[in-house]
């Protein structure tokens, strides 16, 4: 069975929630594999899509996925938020692993986004915060203790400000550094409210920036590029339409719990599929203007937060005299 998925293609980046989607009910997706973990609450998804019938099925690139999914983010417990980044840490060692990216090879970091619209401001945040090391391999290497790797890093801006394709300043940095491997940082959007700052992604598969919100650009990825290209993103926002959708299903669920006939009290709502509703909400929305994107009111200090754990964990897994079980000393 084949689901059609093209009316959420901006509605979630996260390959996560595109595979619960089209295997809902049960329905396994051939070339698509996926299994879980959870340490100390912290849900860890591990997706690979090995086939062309699979990536047109939930919509998403061949490759391999990580999603690191921790609701409890939002109470502001440090103590959890430096388990979060060793784990990610690790993860991403084992990513890099996967692909072959040795020690010693140099990386570029690029953060995506605008630093004047917190919700995107997730690239270049983690950008500030990252330990940049290749100028001193360029101009003292002798001086360089073991256990780093030459890394740097730029956050490009948006197009709307620099009048540059963000892919076109990313490879032209690129055809001159000449790094190794490039990880691109960006924001995200998700179908999901309870996702919104609280899970992170990591795939192989590069990432367009700008996709999230439905604006189509020239994406960072190998073949764009010609080195290897690491995804990492955050779902900071979500859109209006889906806000309306998941709310007929909580109260669907709610009335569940009084009555058995939901269907007296929602009438036709409660008898449409997900996908029927959705598009019924975004033909009201739509023409008014009102599908709009929307992000939680604690954003500015949820989007700091969560920036801190991913750039600590980068600092742990690019440079082996880092220490993966303490990662938060090193921020700076």
């Amino acid at each position: 069975m084949s689901l059609d998925l093209s009316e959420y293609s901006v509605r979630t980046d996260l390959a996560l929630e595109a595979h619960d989607m089209a295997s809902a009910g049960g329905t396994l997706i051939p070339g698509l594999h996926k299994t879980n973990y959870d340490e100390d609450g912290i849900r860890v998804s591990l997706i690979d899509i090995t086939t062309p019938e699979a990536s047109q099925t939930i919509g998403k690139l061949p490759g391999h996925y990580i999603t690191i999914d921790v609701p409890e983010l939002r109470k502001k417990d440090t103590e959890l938020q430096d388990r979060v980044a060793t784990l990610f840490a690790k993860e991403f060692e084992r990513f890099l692993q996967k692909l072959n990216i040795g020690p010693n090879a140099s990386v570029l970091i690029v953060g995506l986004g605008n630093w004047n619209v917190t919700p995107d401001a997730l690239g270049p945040m983690v950008v500030e915060n990252v330990m940049v090391t290749r100028h001193f391999f360029e101009l003292m290497p002798g001086q360089v203790s073991p256990g780093y790797r030459p890394v740097s890093a730029v956050a490009p801006g948006v197009l709307g400000t620099t009048g540059i394709e963000t892919g076109e300043i990313a490879q032209g940095i690129v055809d001159r550094s000449k790094p190794d491997l490039v990880i691109a940082i960006d924001a995200l959007a998700s179908r999901s409210l309870e996702r919104v700052n609280t899970t992170i992604q990591i795939a192989d598969t590069g990432i367009h920036p700008g996709s999230g919100i439905g604006n189509k650009r020239k994406g960072l990825t190998i073949d764009t590029l010609g080195v290897p290209c690491i995804a990492i993103g955050v779902p900071t926002v979500v859109y209006a339409s889906t806000i309306v959708n998941n709310a007929f299903d909580m109260m669907h669920n709610h009335f569940q719990k009084q009555t058995s006939n939901t269907g007296h009290i929602l009438g036709l709502l409660d008898a449409m599929q997900e996908g029927e509703r959705l598009q019924l909400v975004k033909e009201v929305l739509n023409p008014l203007g009102h599908d709009l994107l929307v992000t939680p009111k604690e954003i500015d200090q949820f989007i700091e937060d969560i920036a801190n754990i991913i750039a600590n964990g980068l600092n742990a897994a690019l440079h082996e005299a880092v220490d993966t079980n303490n990662v938060s000393a090193y921020t700076h």
